[in-house]
């Protein structure tokens, strides 16, 4: 079972080497790590270049979705892992994810976040968020964006479906709707615990706040 690590990337020069120094560290490492330059004016593409198991594409489509579809279907895995550019992995996020595979008869895997850079570091809310999501899906899992997994084979049966205009809809959640649709199967596993960066939260409160859930009621409400 090989696993691809999807990573979209703009203009995150600050960030993307801790991301790939903690891929770097996994007890169990993966198969490839994709690096999607989303037309970066920085020096992303630079510092990824210097790890090695790191290839860099482009997609110039601006918007996490053309980004996240392009390292999709880039993937050569069995399993494509996607987090974001600002996220800390734990040294077991690789072997944790194949474990759940080979354990589990399970389409896609997600896992909760704590943040960095913030006071507020425990998971109550994310769970929160997660089970509250679980609940308006009648009993069954959504996905948490810098922490998914899915595989291949389940992405290829929904790629041609699922939305792709950032500004109506939350990436994750609509793919893990259209996932569902085709009757996949979601799993969480809340020791899946991954570091993500703060700065949405801290640089626009009232957009993190405000923003995202307005933007959360319309992916529901899209979806029917």
């Amino acid at each position: 079972m090989k696993v691809s690590v999807v990573i979209p990337a703009y203009n995150e020069e600050k960030y993307i080497a801790f991301c790939l120094n903690s891929l770097a560290r996994q007890s169990v490492p993966p198969d490839e790590i994709i690096i999607v330059d989303n037309n970066c004016t920085d020096k992303t593409a630079d510092i990824a270049g210097k790890f090695s198991n790191v290839r860099i594409v482009r997609e110039n489509k601006q918007g996490m979705i053309f980004a996240r579809n392009k390292g999709f279907n880039e993937a050569k895995g069995d399993i494509i892992a996607r987090c974001d550019a600002d996220t800390i992995l734990p040294p077991d996020w690789i072997k944790k994810i194949k474990a759940n595979f080979e354990e589990r008869r399970i389409d896609a895997l997600t896992g909760p976040l704590v943040f960095y850079e913030s006071p507020v570091k425990g998971l109550f809310f994310v769970k929160m968020y997660l089970n509250i999501m679980k609940y308006l899906q009648h009993g069954k899992e959504i996905l948490n964006g810098p922490n998914m997994i899915i595989t291949k084979k389940i992405w290829n049966k929904v790629k041609n479906k699922v939305c792709l205009d950032d500004k109506k809809v939350h990436e994750d959640i609509d793919l893990a709707i259209h996932i569902l649709q085709v009757n996949g199967i979601i799993y969480r596993d809340n020791t899946l615990v991954i570091q993500e960066s703060a700065r949405r939260i801290t640089s626009n409160p009232l957009s993190f706040f405000g923003e995202y859930p307005l933007r959360m009621i319309t992916t529901l409400k899209h979806h029917g």
